[in-house]
């Protein structure tokens, strides 16, 4: 069994962070869904681990 990382575990956790906002800055809803949606799908593929992503699901959940 796979044990999922809950806690902070990102190196530059607000680099990233703002990254992220930077990505999303000018585009619609649509499309911040959108891209959302395209990244979780990149990190799932880059996981692999179907166990982690069915753990990973269901506490994005709570």
């Amino acid at each position: 069994m796979t044990d999922l990382i809950l806690t902070p575990n990102i190196d530059g956790v607000d680099d990233f962070y703002a990254e992220l906002l930077a990505a999303h800055e000018g585009l619609s809803k649509e499309d911040s869904d959108a891209l959302n949606a395209r990244l979780v799908l990149v990190l799932a593929n880059h996981v692999g681990d179907r166990e982690a992503l069915s753990q990973a699901l269901k506490a994005a959940e709570k």
